[in-house]
């Protein structure tokens, strides 16, 4: 028996460790991820700690709850999942704990002074009697003050984090908690445990109704409707929901919360009095009037949509701010400039733009859209007009600069966002200096960016949306492009016509194939490299087997490409065999089996890893679907350095749930991006998301090389469904109607 297992109490849910901080190794002060030398008797050496602690300190008592671990780089160590700080017991151990810097005026020579006048009972003064410290040499009244104040704080910081642990609280959490709430966390989380759900990233609803449930909340609580609704509309905006209808929203909520429709009725009307949610009714018609035809937003979406109808009319209705010119003579002379004939639906976009103050653009791969861009560039700069160029990520912004020879930016920093503040510098007060816009990839621009970059053109700028409206919509909420067009308020030239030279291209003819509804043509012939494979295989084991073969092995070997950087496996779904999920497990296990990493929970990431970032962090500068590479891992600090375009950024444990494994992504997160190989699994188990559009969008990131692996009844099934899943948005109507 082991040292360890003869000193620590085994129990079925986690072992129990007793003993005294003796020196703090690391410590985070936002997550309270720390690791630790706790002595403990029997122990001949300090044992490593690790875990999430709060104001740890040398000296300090702890009873821990976790489980023992071996790494490969420093040994055996208690990984923490519960802690409570107990009361030294001895003077040594009293001596140890005050002269530890815990508590502000109290240093090493001072706590011997203490514990010498009063041995055992020193800690029983401090708590109940501190006026007797002024028998101590050296101690007024201004330092007992200080140190009532010191002791006070740290005992508050350990009666929340006891409350909070006690009510099923992680550590993580309770930390995160306390960071948010201070000395408010048990009054906030005690009334309302569901402003958690909002407020603190990483506790969705399904956590904070598990602590309300521990706190005695009922299921009809008033509170829990309330937050239910926020979460059942926050999720359908995750979807692409800018609103949604009332009754089905009600549906939706009484389904998740189990509750009675009452319950939710009144809870909807109560978060709408608060100003949380916005209810607008969706009659325009009063001879065809329905009762409960009523729009529910959440209130920054509803400013979102409402904002960008106001501010696309301003721009509108206002004068350009260049002269008028000759459209006529204006194309004649940049087609000399250009050395290019344009074909009749390009002459038609150049025209339109020179003269309209708003317009879309839109077509799909190889239909001159970039030479369009590039003619309007001309044009406006011979005019002295201030240009600039933007798309939606640094990738999109990237390919927009390198075809146009013009610098591009991402929006976010065009719009100079400020990490400090937490906005956007550019606004409606301190509008760009601009007087044309051109924005490509127009269709992944979600309403509330769309918003914010609305607010900050001014009123005089002419703005040139470009995009490919066959694509699938925003990974946010809304559908701008598409809703613009339909609107008919702008101009809108829709290129079809695939030009001579991409039309060689086999991926472009296909993927125009794939949007008129028709199966991609093979070749057949195997001798020379083509640029369009489809290989057939129905069984889902053997198409995860082919797919690895590619990646790993086939397409590196024949096409020369890497298969970190070069080769992309885009997925219909997250979940199953040949879901993102599995797949990234199995090619990372592949591709990167034997680098440094870290495990965090059942994730484990390596350096060298391909990782994506999940979620816009605007302090980082990174954002949603932006791809890079672990540079390194520190094992101690739990610190991770991820490389987006050569720049360096920084994770904190706490923050590792921002990044994913991207040697396969959703096929939503791919869009701005061009790949020069993409390999596309479709299987009947992806029958769920398979549609058209989804094809389509795969397919079209590609530059070099498309290999499908799948059934050709799955393929099938997905092009013939042109059934584009409905996203509620009333942009369109209200463009209509302004």
């Amino acid at each position: 028996m082991t040292e360890q297992e003869t000193n620590s109490t085994n129990h079925a849910s986690g072992t129990d460790l007793e003993g005294q901080i003796e020196r703090i190794t690391y410590v985070n002060e936002e997550t309270g991820y720390t690791v630790a030398k706790l002595r403990v008797s029997g122990y001949s050496e300090p044992v490593t700690i690790v875990g999430n602690l709060i104001a740890p300190a040398p000296g300090e008592m702890l009873k821990l709850r976790g489980a023992w671990q071996t790494h490969p780089k420093f040994g055996k160590q208690f990984i923490v999942a519960t802690h409570q700080t107990i009361v030294p017991a001895t003077v040594a151990g009293i001596r140890k704990y005050l002269g530890s810097g815990l508590i502000k005026g109290i240093g090493p020579v001072m706590a011997s002074r203490i514990v010498k006048t009063f041995g055992e009972r020193t800690l029983r003064v401090i708590d109940e009697s501190i006026d007797e410290l002024h028998k101590v040499e050296g101690i007024g009244q201004k330092r007992i003050e200080m140190i009532e104040k010191a002791w006070k704080d740290q005992k508050e910081i350990r009666d929340v984090m006891v409350f909070l642990q006690g009510h099923g609280v992680s550590p993580a959490y309770a930390t995160k908690i306390f960071r948010r709430y201070g000395w408010e966390s048990i009054s906030v989380v005690s009334k309302n445990p569901y402003r958690l759900a909002t407020e603190i990233f990483g506790i969705g609803f399904r956590t904070a109704d598990k602590i309300a449930q521990e706190l005695g909340f009922t299921k009809d609580a008033a509170p829990r409707a309330e937050a239910g609704v926020i979460y059942v509309l926050n999720d359908l905006s995750e979807e692409g929901h800018v609103y949604y209808p009332y009754e089905p929203l009600i549906d939706k909520a009484m389904e998740i919360l189990g509750v009675e429709k009452e319950i939710i009725v009144q809870a909807i009307g109560a978060i709408a009095f608060e100003g949380r949610i916005v209810i607008e009714d969706l009659n325009q018609d009063l001879e065809k009037f329905q009762p409960n035809q009523k729009a529910v937003y959440l209130k920054p979406l509803h400013v979102s949509e409402t904002g960008v109808a106001l501010h696309l009319r301003r721009l509108i209705t206002s004068p350009k701010s260049t002269r008028r010119i000759d459209a006529e003579k204006a194309v004649q002379w940049v087609q000399g400039k250009i050395r290019l004939s344009l074909a009749a639906k390009q002459i038609e976009a150049v025209k339109t733009a020179s003269q309209e103050k708003v317009m879309v653009i839109t077509g799909g791969p190889g239909t001159g859209k970039t030479t369009i861009i590039n003619a309007l560039i001309r044009i406006y700069r011979e005019l002295g007009a201030r240009i600039l160029l933007a798309a939606p990520t640094g990738r999109a912004s990237k390919r927009m600069s390198e075809a146009t020879g013009y610098p591009a930016r991402t929006i976010h920093r065009m719009l100079e966002f400020n990490p400090q503040k937490m906005g956007f510098q550019r606004d409606q007060d301190h509008p760009l200096e601009v007087d044309v816009l051109i924005l490509d990839e127009t269709s992944m621009i979600d309403t509330t960016l769309m918003y914010h970059l609305l607010k900050a053109l001014p009123s005089h700028a002419t703005l040139i949306m470009v995009g490919d409206v066959n694509q699938l919509p925003s990974v946010g909420a809304g559908n701008v492009l598409k809703d613009v067009i339909l609107s008919g308020r702008a101009p809108v030239v829709e290129l079809k016509d695939i030009f001579r030279q991409a039309g060689a291209s086999r991926i472009v003819v296909n993927a125009h194939r794939i949007n008129a509804g028709l199966m991609p043509e093979v070749s057949a012939k195997k001798a020379r490299l083509e640029d369009f494979y489809f290989i057939e295989q129905d069984e889902p084991e053997e198409a995860l087997g082919t797919v690895m073969e590619l990646v790993c092995e086939r397409i590196p070997k024949r096409f020369g490409l890497d298969p970190f950087d070069q080769i992309q496996v885009l997925a219909p779904m997250h979940k199953g065999l040949l879901g993102t999920e599995s797949l990234n497990m199995k090619l990372q296990e592949a591709l990167n089996p034997s680098s440094r990493e870290l495990s965090r929970g059942v994730r484990t990431v390596r350096v060298n890893d391909k990782v994506m970032q999940v979620r816009n962090n605007y302090e980082k500068e990174v954002f949603n679907g932006d791809i890079g590479k672990i540079t390194s891992i520190d094992l101690e600090s739990q610190e991770v350095v991820v490389a987006y375009e050569g720049i360096p950024v920084r994770y904190e444990a706490s923050e590792l749930d921002e990044i994913v494994l991207a040697y396969a992504i959703s096929v939503h997160k791919s869009q701005g991006s061009e790949y020069p190989a993409v390999v596309i699994p479709v299987l009947p188990q992806h029958y769920l998301l398979l549609q058209r559009n989804l094809i389509y969008t795969a397919v079209t990131r590609a530059r070099r090389l498309v290999v499908v692996v799948g059934s050709k009844k799955a393929l099938a099934t997905g092009i013939r469904n042109d059934r584009i899943m409905r996203r509620h948005t009333h942009l369109s109507e209200r463009l209509k109607y302004l």
